[in-house]
Parts: structure tokens; sequence; C-alpha cells
């Protein structure tokens, strides 16, 4: 059975009717289904097949190519020209974004489409290129060229669904968090290394989780001596005293999707006042955890499982603070 259209390139018109319903389907944000079924096409298909339709107007003659050569030749090209368009967009003041990208596919397919249409109406009626569905195999040719014809179509569709999985997939993207210290001006500076013995000294603790999952961090604050010896060529830490000072919880904290072109917010902060009661040079260490720990005593020095403790923490960050006396 085939079913022809002789009297406009509905094929054509069709594609051109779908791209420009696609943009308002974009930017008030539809349903994504619908948008993934009109976005396929409008990235990996139409593209192409306008430019092989202004390419080739005519049907299969010694001058045109038939059906089966345009959807290959419409998928090939597609692929080629969408990334150009895209790298031509990233020297431009507007970049490679959402409107930019669509509005440059919507002119090109346009003009290009309306391009095709002239070719197509300046062709003789009796030579023009017009939509079959054939819903049967040709009778005519050998086995080779049929099983080819199979392949084929199974290969285009494989590769379509294999897309369409892709893009529907949930898309987890890289995982990490955000875990800093800030200073009493909330900027990553004016921290304060000296202090006196009892003086109570302040510190801005964020985290901002892209795990893209909940999670309930738990943050201890520990207390440590060390120092460091290079005696066999390799540098190494040496803890003398490790004290446990503080445990604090986040609650749970949802994900935080990266954004790149708004200004950087935080999620959870905390101002995490301390003092220390005994004179040195210490390293105030903050440990990040994604899961409750066990509770630890004040009054007993940890420094035989600092190295265990220190390596569990999911993240670390610390501050050097010197502690003299209070002469006043």
């Amino acid at each position: 059975m085939k079913i022809n259209y002789k009297n406009h390139p509905i094929d054509l018109l069709f594609l051109l009717l779908c791209s420009i319903i696609l943009i308002p389907l974009c930017l008030l944000n539809a349903p994504e289904p619908l948008r993934v079924i009109l976005g396929l096409p409008f990235i990996l298909f139409i593209p192409g097949y306008i430019m092989v339709f202004a390419l080739f107007p005519t049907k299969k003659t010694d001058h045109g190519i038939d059906t089966l050569e345009r959807l290959v030749l419409s998928f090939g090209l597609s692929i080629a020209v969408v990334p150009l368009i895209g790298l031509l967009l990233n020297y431009t003041p507007w970049g490679i974004k959402l409107e930019p990208i669509l509005a440059s596919l919507l002119f090109f397919i346009l003009g290009v489409g309306l391009l095709s249409i002239y070719r197509w109406k300046k062709t003789k009626p009796e030579e023009r290129f017009t939509i079959t569905l054939n819903l049967s195999l040709p009778k005519e040719g050998n086995s080779v060229d049929h099983a080819l014809t199979v392949i084929l179509f199974i290969v285009i569709i494989i590769v379509i669904a294999s897309l369409i999985f892709i893009i529907t997939m949930p898309k987890t993207g890289e995982t990490f968090t955000e875990f800093y210290l800030l200073g009493p001006t909330a900027k990553a500076e004016g921290f304060t290394h000296n202090v006196s013995k009892h003086q109570n000294t302040s510190v801005i603790i964020g985290v901002v989780n892209h795990e893209h999952r909940l999670v309930n961090y738990t943050i201890e604050i520990w207390l440590i001596n060390q120092s460091t010896t290079n005696q066999t060529g390799e540098t190494q830490t040496i803890y003398h005293q490790m004290r446990y000072l503080d445990t604090l919880s986040t609650g749970t904290l949802p994900h935080q999707p990266v954004n790149t072109t708004d200004p950087w917010q935080s999620q959870w902060t905390y101002i995490y006042t301390f003092r220390i009661n005994t004179t040195g040079t210490f390293k105030l260490a903050f440990l990040l955890f994604t899961k409750p720990m066990e509770s630890y005593n004040t009054t007993v020095d940890y420094h035989e499982i600092a190295d265990e403790k220190l390596s569990s923490a999911y993240l670390t960050t610390h501050l050097w603070i010197t502690v003299i006396e209070d002469n006043r």
C-alpha cells in the first residue's frame, strides 16, 4: 500500500509547523514528554531533512535520491549542522543558552525551509519529490537490497530509541558537597589565627548539598596538636594530642542544583564560636560526615585514632590557631 502527496510538500510543511510549535512549548515549560517528542526531531532530524530537500527537490532520478537515502542523510546532516550552530553561538554575545539555540535553529530551519519550498515549486510537477509511505517491501530487486533496507530501518529505529532513552532518563550528573569556612565578614578571608587564652573566636561553617539526594550531614570539630618530620625522605605527621570539641548537625538538606549563571547562594551556614583554654599552636579541624557518628568525650585524648578518624571523614577543612597567654 502506498500513500502519496502530490500537490504540496506536506512533509516539509509539517516539519516547519512542528518547529514553530516547539518554541513556545519549551519557553512555557510544557510537560517534558511533549518537549522530548518534538525536541528530538528538531535537533536530530529536521535541520538535515530540509537541507536535503533544498539540495534534492526532485524524486529518484539521475539528479535525485530516494526516500531511504533522504532519511539517512537527514540524520547525518543534522548531527553535523547543529553542533556547528552551537559553535558559532559560542563566539556571540548570547552564548550557548536555551533561548539563543532555539532561535538560531528555528531561523535556520525556516530559512532553508523556504528555500526548499521555492526550489520544489520551480521543479516540474512530474519531477517533484513527494513523500511516499511504502508499507511493504519492494517486490523487485534482489534479496541483498531487501536485506540492506530492512537492516537500515532497524538501525534507524534503534538509534532513535536509544536517544529517547538517554534523554528521558534522569541525569544524575556529578555529585559533590561544598564544605567551607568563612571569616567574620562572611568571606574567605579575615580569619583569626592568633588569639588569647580563653578568648571567644568565631568562624562561619557552610555546607551546600549537590549530591542529588537528601543528606543529613554531621560536622565534628577537633583540636589537634601535631608536628611533621622528614627523617625517611617522606613527610610524616605525628599527632601529639587530639581532643574532641563539638558536633553539629545540618538537619536534612535537599539537593541544590548547580547554577552557573546566577550569583552563588549558600544553603546551610552556622556561626561557630569557640575558645581554647591552653596555649600553643593547634589545628582546628572540621570533619564532615554524611551520617550520624558516635559520641566522644571532651576530656579524653584521641590522638591514637587521629589517622583513622581524619581519613574516615567525607570532607575536611581546618584553621591554624596560635593561642597565647592573656596578659591583661
